[in-house]
This record gives structure tokens, C-alpha cells and sequence, in this order.
């Protein structure tokens, strides 16, 4: 990454028409800079433009504090590695309460079909699919026996 930084000026002699300029050091500008540096400079000023317009504003608070294009990248990496652990969790946690799905004491079937379909709707909304079969067996294996003459022909 391109860093600003001094400069020697070296010495002008004096002229007609100014007077001389002893050598000294300046903050490095577009304006002073060697052609590579600015080619450098502007790169690394366009990636940064890139990445932020390409954020939201919950990252974007996160790497406001950062001073080259590379931290930003690092940092956004960072984060979505974490959004993808979180991701991993949440399909974790889904199989599991898919399979340990039950109805419980005393509920309605209404009440029990709404379960299962809000679980399965989580499920197909993360993008994890199950056979329909597998589906159709667990939904019907924790049915209430006092629900068994509702029930016709499946």
C-alpha cells in the first residue's frame, strides 16, 4: 500500500526573477510525487472508492478507522467470515430442530402444522433441502394418536 511521506527538495538557485530556494523536506503531494507513486496513489484511492460503495453502512462504520484499501478487505473478509459461521449455525440448529420436531400435549393439529410449516419455510429460506419423503415421514411420525381419525389416506 502507498503511504505519503517526505520529500527533499533540493536546492534552486537564485534567479532574475525569484530569489534562491535552499534544499528542504515537504510532505510528499500529487504535485511532487514520481510519476510510479502517483500511478500507485490513485489505484489504491480508487480501490478503496470501490470497496466503500460496494458496503453497507453497518460495515462501513467498522472500517471507517481503516487507512488502506488492504485493512478494509481484511476487515470485510473478517466479517463475512462470521456472517457465514453464523449462517452455518443457524442450518445447524434447523437440521437439529427438524429432526427433533414433536407435537406436544394437549396441541391443536392446526397449531402443530403452523410449527412445521414456519420450520420448513426457515429451512428453504437458507437454501437446505430435505427430501419430501423425509419431510412427509417426520411431519407424520409425531402426529397425536387422537389426531389418527382426521387423518384419511396420505
Amino acid at each position: 500500500p502507498y503511504t505519503l511521506s517526505t520529500v527533499v527538495v533540493s536546492a534552486i538557485p537564485a534567479t532574475k526573477n525569484s530569489p534562491a530556494v535552499p534544499e528542504h523536506t515537504t510532505v510528499e503531494t500529487l504535485l511532487n510525487m514520481s510519476p510510479e507513486k502517483q500511478s500507485l496513489f490513485e489505484s489504491e484511492k480508487e480501490a478503496i472508492h470501490l470497496i466503500l460503495t460496494g458496503i453497507g453502512d453497518e460495515i462501513y462504520s467498522t472500517v471507517d478507522a481503516c487507512k488502506t484499501a488492504h485493512e478494509i478487505w481484511e476487515v470485510i473478509e473478517r466479517l463475512q467470515q462470521g456472517e457465514y459461521l453464523n449462517i452455518q449455525d443457524v442450518k445447524i440448529n434447523l437440521f437439529w430442530e427438524f429432526g427433533k420436531f414433536t407435537s406436544h400435549d394437549g396441541e391443536i393439529m392446526e397449531s402443530y402444522y403452523t410449527r412445521f410449516y414456519k420450520m420448513m419455510n426457515e429451512m428453504i429460506i437458507n437454501n437446505m433441502t430435505v427430501a419430501m419423503m423425509q419431510v412427509n415421514v417426520q411431519f407424520l411420525l409425531q402426529l397425536q394418536p387422537k389426531w389418527s381419525r382426521v387423518l384419511t389416506i396420505v
